[in-house]
């Protein structure tokens, strides 16, 4: 960490909050909203044109929960730095927290992060977006039901040659409380291919929604969107609008708005 990066790191708000009614039963969380680099870092030797990429951050996420939030009256939580930088969704002991190596492209800004390097990104920006996530779920809890966490995140729609055929996906451990009435709203809708647990597994040990769904027994679901329907903001729009009632109906359901714990498919690993 050199001492330009610890200056900047002092004026760099790692989250953005919108405020909505804690009692919504919903909670807005998009991981991977922005492709920013704090000042200090450069550009973490990385071609510019590389952070448009989906390796930088999740194209159209941001704009999608923010259109959410409005529309249902939900509090959001936003992380602002780059995935590349360090990648919120991650547990801190996974070894993909810092990326060396992202879908071909190296990062040489992360080569030789050390121990002190990675525990300091963690401090200054991976742990002030868990305990932003973490206040904001204390606050609604204590003045309504527990509500339903729902985290906005994007898929590239052609990956290493092979074209993706869903419109949109939903990931999920083995809490389906609100998985299942996401899946039958998207489904009813003629005109999308909808994937399960497509194209990554739900299931990762101390991610996002392990760390603050399934750990605190709170129901959950992770919706990804197909990044060529959401990048400009008639598809942002659209699938706003598609998410938006559904979203509405799981909130309305005493199911979704209990703790309940459930045990995770990681356990076994």
């Amino acid at each position: 960490m050199t001492q330009t990066a610890a200056i900047a790191s002092e004026i760099f708000r790692p989250t953005e909050y919108v405020a909505g009614d804690l009692k919504s039963g919903l909670l807005l969380l998009c991981d991977h909203a922005r492709n920013t680099v704090p000042p200090g870092y450069g550009n973490l030797g990385v071609a510019p044109e590389q952070f448009e990429r989906h390796i930088g951050y999740d194209i159209g996420a941001r704009a999608v929960t923010l259109e959410l939030a409005e529309q249902l009256g939900a509090p959001a939580c936003l992380s602002t730095f780059s995935r590349l930088l360090i990648d919120p969704n991650r547990g801190e002991d996974d070894p993909t927290l810092i990326m060396r190596l992202s879908d071909g492209a190296v990062v040489p800004g992360n080569a030789r992060v050390d121990e002190a390097e990675r525990a300091y990104r963690i401090e200054q920006f991976h742990k002030p977006y868990h305990d932003l996530i973490d206040q904001t779920l204390d606050a609604m809890i204590g003045v309504a039901a527990p509500p339903v966490i729902v985290s906005m995140h994007s898929f590239t729609p052609i990956w290493r040659g092979v074209p993706r055929p869903w419109h949109a996906t939903v990931l999920w451990d083995l809490d389906a409380r609100a998985v299942e009435p996401v899946l039958s709203g998207l489904r009813a809708q003629d005109d999308l291919v909808i994937g399960d647990n497509e194209p990554y597994d739900g299931a990762l040990k101390n991610d996002t929604m392990y760390r603050h769904g399934t750990s605190r027994g709170l129901a959950h679901v992770l919706l990804e969107l197909r990044q060529d329907l959401i990048a400009d903001q008639a598809g942002q729009m659209e699938w706003a609008g598609r998410l938006a009632p559904i979203l509405r109906d799981i909130a309305s359901l005493g199911a979704c708005r209990e703790i309940r714990h459930f045990s995770s498919r990681t356990d076994t690993h």
